[in-house]
């Protein structure tokens, strides 16, 4: 499975929480906001171009490796790799990207 796939498998039900949790919506949005100037997917327009499938799928990969590298579990709520990767998620449901 693709890292872009298992991403979206384990964090797309997390979209669920924005209904309730606005600090978590607005954590993620910044992700995204992140990811995207760190990918050069901004591009400036009003609306933001798709990522590049196979950075972004690089980019995942790599901060997968890190997280199990630094033995990170995911918690019960919200840090940061859980926001970076519900945005992930995000983009690749977005953008049709898995």
């Amino acid at each position: 499975m693709s890292p872009l796939a298992r991403i979206s498998t384990s964090y797309t039900p997390r979209f669920a929480e924005f209904a309730f949790e606005p600090g978590f919506t607005a954590a993620v949005d910044q992700h995204v906001a992140e990811l995207r100037d760190k990918l050069e997917a901004g591009g400036g327009a009003l609306q933001p171009q798709a990522p590049d499938r196979e950075v972004l799928s690089d980019y995942a990969l790599g901060f997968l490796d890190t997280l199990a590298e630094n033995g990170w579990r995911e918690p019960v709520g919200h840090d940061y790799a859980v926001c970076r990767l519900t945005a992930i998620s995000w983009l690749v449901r977005r953008h049709d990207l898995a």
